[in-house]
């Protein structure tokens, strides 16, 4: 006798680690027990999954000490003490509707997390900014991803990578600075390693001051100084127009700024940059050389580049390369920043930065203010910027932020300066936390409110290859843990802004956030929840449009167009300001970072899965 088995049931998701977005599938049996696999149809990893990614299950399975229920306590004193969801919000509402009375809506803030999925993202910008009255909204993003939004924006007049995963497939140079991907972007790397396999005249350059697990694949690692970033991007672009390397003819057409750029380059020869720099002449000339003529070439960054007081310079001069060689718009080309968090582009899509207005619109314009505040149902939407991250811990120590909300991140453990955090948040009226763990925030907290996790809920994340994608859940979330955007919104209930906030539905969220895009260079109004069903979606992709196709989103400035007030890119020059970090009998050390392989931020997930602990002490 033999007994059937039914088929196990397969729900589709994303992983929530790094940007690269992977696809999952997540299979339960007859009894209701999960495991996981590697999406084998999804384009960015075709089966394949990193360590994390890997035992993403065991995230979800280790529910002893997730956060269950609303906590609240009115003095730190004591001990948080079990409330409903009900008393809870209506004390957040009293409190935020006191402070906002006394002290103006900017007595407020929001700090959130590119781990938010574009749902949550968007209820919290809409309630902020729409309904509060405050553009104080920021993300953990401000401090990885904010200065690539900007190298983006004046270079190429928009924020957004305009390259694609496939690129790799098709490159004959990658430029890879400030960046780990063996270790950080793993699925990435793996891409890249096969291109190198396939094809021996394929090179790797690798720019970074540690010799790491990328390096030790390079054909050449550029081990400059700490911060001398900009100076070796100015040797190699002085290098490049040296030896004819610059495509004159797509400079004419395409892009603005050329004598400024050549100024700021001319005393950054050779020598000169090799000097400050800390590295040989002769590897700075073979660099420009494998970047130049037919050669292919992809700049891929992260952190190293961006987490800087000259972050933008660096971004600047990094994109210039791109545009002086008119490698842009092109197969296996391009500037391709590497993003470090699942939802740090679907953030930047509908605004979650405090400088950032809905679908890449600009606070500063009145047009883009009206245009919002009609799709939203307000009167108007605020033209003041918002304070950034860093800003609005010192507001809080100063006094002239009273109430903090801090949804998915840890920033006692993650802020530089973890004393001075530490003090901020002791100073705050009212420190509202919203996560699926206790962190050391938490327990700074007068509300600790329980959030739902990855296989918990649905919505959408994108991830650095503007590509969309749909996580849809597979568990319940412990106890009376929700979702965030539906504690966001019954907030917005309480607070008496319930009309604006009625979904019973993410879709209904994205659809909302789809439609306001419509016309933007993000458009992504041809893309619905049913389509997402069917596969993710790269944008732009406005209505009307097929997907795949150039309109599609693959790669961007294919026609040489750039969304610039002249429709031309923008070689930029910034003045070399800062040339390293020196250091003297007092101070003898430089010290930089870098992520551990198997771990994720302040391993709050990772930390507790005893797998991942194995690989370093």
């Amino acid at each position: 006798m033999t007994t059937s088995r039914s088929a196990p049931t397969i729900t589709k998701t994303i992983c929530c680690y790094c940007g690269v977005g992977c696809g999952i599938e997540v299979l339960s049996d007859a009894r209701g027990r999960l495991s996981l696999r590697g999406d084998a149809s999804h384009p960015v990893n075709r089966g394949m999954l990193c360590s994390k990614g890997r035992t993403l299950l065991h995230v979800v399975a280790a529910r002893s000490d997730r956060l269950s229920h609303p906590q609240v306590r009115l003095d730190r004193a004591f001990a948080p003490r079990r409330a409903t969801w009900d008393s809870a919000l209506a004390h957040i509402a009293s409190e935020f509707t006191r402070i906002i009375a006394a002290h103006g809506p900017d007595a407020v803030a929001f700090y959130g997390s590119g781990q938010l999925l574009t749902e949550e993202y968007y209820v919290l910008n809409k309630l902020v900014k729409g309904y509060l009255g405050t553009n104080n909204v920021d993300t953990n993003s401000r401090l990885c991803m904010s200065t690539a939004v900007v190298g983006y924006k004046q270079t190429l007049g928009q924020d957004g990578p305009p390259t694609s995963y496939a690129d790799i497939e098709v490159c004959d140079t990658f430029l890879v600075t400030g960046a780990n991907p063996a270790w950080c972007h793993p699925i990435i790397w793996r891409r890249v390693e096969a291109r190198k396999q396939a094809d021996p005249q394929v090179r790797i350059v690798v720019i970074d001051p540690r010799r790491t697990a990328t390096a030790e694949m390079a054909d050449l690692h550029l081990q400059i100084h700490p911060g001398t970033d900009v100076q070796l991007h100015y040797g190699l672009g002085r290098q490049l127009l040296a030896s004819g390397a610059a495509d004159e003819a797509y400079l004419a057409a395409h892009v603005d700024g050329l004598d400024a750029y050549r100024a700021a380059c001319e005393p950054w020869t050779l020598a000169a940059t090799a000097a400050v720099c800390g590295i040989a002449a002769a590897d700075i000339a073979q660099a420009a050389e494998w970047l130049a003529g037919e050669r292919r070439f992809l700049s891929l960054w992260t952190m190293g580049l961006n987490q800087s007081s000259v972050g933008v310079d660096k971004n600047v001069t990094l994109i210039d390369l791109s545009l002086l060689t008119g490698k842009i718009g092109k197969p296996g080309c391009g500037p391709f920043s590497l993003t470090g968090q699942p939802n740090a582009m679907g953030g930047r899509e509908v605004g979650g930065l405090a400088t950032l207005a809905s679908n890449h619109r600009d606070f500063t314009t009145a047009a883009d203010r009206e245009e919002i505040a009609r799709a939203w149902g307000v009167k108007d939407v605020p033209a003041k910027p918002g304070l950034t991250a860093v800003e609005l811990f010192r507001a809080l120590k100063a006094g002239t932020v009273k109430a903090v909300w801090i949804l998915a991140t840890n920033p006692v453990e993650s802020m530089p300066d973890a004393q001075f955090v530490d003090e901020a948040l002791q100073a705050a009226e009212l420190v509202i936390v919203q996560d699926c763990y206790p962190t050391a925030t938490t327990a700074l907290a007068h509300v600790v409110l329980p959030a739902a996790t990855w296989l918990e809920k649905s919505g959408t994340m994108t991830n650095s290859e503007r590509r969309i994608g749909l996580l849809n859940p597979a568990a319940t979330a412990p106890g009376e843990a929700l979702p965030d955007s539906e504690i966001l919104c019954r907030f917005a209930t309480a607070m008496g802004f319930g009309k604006g906030f009625a979904y019973t539905h993410p879709a209904q969220i994205f659809a909302e956030h789809a439609a306001l895009s419509r016309g933007r260079d993000c458009d992504i109004s041809g893309i619905t929840w049913e389509l997402l069903k069917h596969g993710s979606q790269q944008w732009p992709l406005p209505s009307g449009s097929a997907s795949g196709t150039a309109s599609g989103g693959e790669r961007l400035y294919t026609d040489g167009q750039f969304p610039t007030a002249t429709g031309r890119a923008q070689l930029k020059a910034p003045a070399v300001t800062w040339r390293g970090e020196v250091t003297t009998p007092a101070y003898p050390l430089v010290l930089t970072s870098g992520r551990l392989r198997d771990q994720w931020h302040t391993m709050t997930k990772t930390g507790r899965v005893q797998k991942l602990t194995g690989h370093v002490p």
